[in-house]
């Protein structure tokens, strides 16, 4: 599903429109007033980003706790940079929307940083045949010293499903690989992989099958392969790489938040799905 430019500026054509699709999104269910217990209309305040009761005068904050907060920039701009964030396969960097908005490199990197909040991974479990991989990012380094300076990322994935996926600190170790997969997959789930000795005891939580790459193999003759995880991998790389050029370990995690969260919604409509999310929760 698509949701398209001219639909986005239909919904939201103004700031106006905006604050009030986060009001009604946090308190549109709201009958009864928090302080006087009537029941009640909440009606826009003038010249203010909040709504009064028609009773009492209680003031409700729409943008209180939410990525909005105490942000100068307007929120048909702040919309505006969710929905490129929603539809750019490959990424929005902050001089893009530098670009796009017309505000300054510090404000659209923060901007950028805050609707990567949104994007975070759900801690709900895989079940079924899952895949699991690791693969290492970062600059370029001599043969002899090809990770050094590099992350590990770690990640599962669903046979035509959802990914997750953790960057590690430090050395990929089989305590840090077998802790997360149990964390993140249901036990007795298939669990497929190649035969990298990070995976050895896999099998006593899950059904674990292995294809061997070091003979290139890459779907073994039983039906075995993790070409969903890798595949994952090889937009990511190739993404990041054209967008962010380089991405710092510190923030790598939320950049891979990122390209998850639109893998997870590549069939819905990314847009409405991370405009929804900022309505109603906000960071």
């Amino acid at each position: 599903m698509r949701y398209t430019k001219a639909q986005f500026e239909a919904e939201y054509p103004n700031n106006d429109v905006c604050l009030d699709a986060v009001f009604e999104a946090r308190f549109g269910d709201l009958e009864f007033c928090p302080k006087c217990g009537a029941k009640t209309k909440f009606y826009r305040v003038k010249k203010r980003k909040c709504y009064a009761c028609m009773h009492c005068g209680y003031q409700l904050h729409p943008l209180a706790n939410t990525i909005f907060r105490k942000s100068s920039t307007s929120l048909s701009n702040w919309f505006y940079a969710i929905y490129l964030f929603s539809v750019a396969k490959n990424g929005v960097s902050a001089k893009e929307l530098e670009r796009h908005l017309g505000v300054t490199y510090k404000c659209a990197w923060r901007m950028a940083k805050q609707i990567r909040l949104l994007m975070a991974q759900e801690t709900s479990k895989f079940m079924g045949v899952i895949e699991a991989d690791e693969t290492f990012m970062g600059g370029r380094r001599p043969i002899n010293r090809r990770f050094d300076n590099k992350t590990a990322l770690l990640g599962i994935a669903e046979k035509r499903g959802r990914v997750k996926v953790k960057a590690l600190d430090g050395k990929v170790r089989a305590g840090k690989v077998l802790p997360y997969l149990k964390e993140n997959i249901e036990p007795l789930s298939v669990l497929h992989t190649d035969e990298s000795g990070l995976y050895n005891q896999a099998h006593k939580t899950f059904k674990h099958r292995t294809v061997d790459h070091g003979w290139h193999t890459y779907v073994s003759p039983t039906g075995v392969h993790t070409n969903n995880i890798e595949g994952f991998w090889s937009q990511l790389k190739r993404s990041v790489n054209g967008t962010y050029h380089a991405v710092s370990p510190k923030y790598l995690q939320s950049y891979v938040d990122e390209f998850a969260f639109r893998y997870n919604h590549r069939a819905f409509a990314v847009g409405r799905v991370l405009l929804d999310k900022a309505l109603k929760h906000g960071g």
